[in-house]
């Protein structure tokens, strides 16, 4: 065992979000990251790491998803581990269930040498971490207007930073508080209609029927609650098509997302369905249209839909 821990990281928690954040924040400044997805491990990965550098350039590899990461990438990183450069930064991170431990196998192979950290963040952690956020950002957030975020757009790290920087955009110069934010998230329709979409396209039946239940009662308009579902299904298409070992930043241009957590979640949601049986519900979709705008009750069209959404695949 070294008597001084190499920079090498192993970061794990429950989103991926906060774990990639964390890991481009232990990356110093000037210092451009490479950034590798475990799925995308192709061998080598480490030997600009354990090359030293011609000009002295520091260097810095971040590898995601680490849970995913082939046998022989576990063995390169075994093999570097023995003998980690001190000066080239090594983060791991591994998406892991809330409060579960960091993989065995990994963790055994950086604790000799580096660091091993939980990043995680509770509920009642979330304003205080949007407040933050904000003001390093040159924004003002206040207290109420943290909470009222968290209430309108939800739990998910990465859904929030998005809408502090849309608020950003709307109220510029201007204190953020509870007002600003419930004129710029007035309704939670689309917020709702995003985890209707998450539960049914990742076969949670129950949790997609909760949502859809949410909707309804909210008397959310049944067509725009469809077109949410046949916007999510024609992203779904696009991501499926895409070659699997595509990176993610060439996902995210390819399929017309935004951001990259985006990309991975579509892709893991595409993985579960075949491109046939997503060929099938957009065709079922299309029927449910037929159907509201020809005076069916939303309360039969819409469950049937969702629940043949839910349903996992024969």
């Amino acid at each position: 065992m070294t008597s001084r821990k190499a920079p090498v990281h192993l970061l794990f928690g429950p989103d991926p979000f906060l774990l990639r954040e964390a890991a481009h924040a232990l990356v110093g400044p000037g210092v451009e990251a490479r950034e590798v997805a475990a799925e995308e491990w192709r061998g080598g990965e480490l030997a600009d790491l354990a090359t030293p550098s011609l000009f002295g350039e520091a260097r810095a590899l971040i590898v995601t998803d680490c849970r995913a990461l082939p046998d022989q990438a576990v063995r390169e990183l075994d093999a570097y581990l023995a003998h980690p450069d001190p000066s080239a930064l090594l983060v791991l991170c591994a998406t892991v269930a809330e409060r579960a431990k960091a993989p065995a196998a990994l963790a055994k192979l950086v604790e000799p040498v580096g660091t091993v950290r939980e990043v995680a963040l509770s509920r009642k952690d979330l304003p205080g971490w949007l407040v933050r956020r904000a003001a390093s950002g040159g924004l003002e957030l206040a207290p109420d207007g943290a909470a009222a975020l968290v209430e309108s757009v939800g739990e998910e790290p990465a859904a929030l930073a998005q809408a502090l920087e849309q608020l950003g955009s709307a109220f510029p110069g201007e204190r953020l508080g509870r007002e600003q934010v419930e004129r710029q998230f007035r309704g939670l329709g689309e917020r709702h209609v995003w985890d209707l979409c998450d539960a049914a396209f990742g076969h949670d039946a129950a949790g997609a029927m909760r949502a859809l239940r949410t909707l309804l009662a909210a008397r959310e308009d049944p067509l725009k609650v469809l077109g949410g579902i046949a916007s999510r299904l024609r992203d779904l298409l696009r991501v499926r098509s895409l070659a699997e070992r595509m990176p993610l930043a060439e996902v995210a241009r390819a399929a017309g997302l935004r951001f990259e957590w985006q990309a991975r979640r579509y892709r893991e949601q595409a993985r579960r369905t075949s491109l046939e049986r997503l060929v099938e519900l957009h065709g079922a979709v299309v029927e449910a249209d037929r159907a509201l705008k020809s005076g069916a009750d939303a309360e039969i069209v819409l469950p049937v839909l969702v629940a043949r959404i839910a349903a996992a695949e024969a």
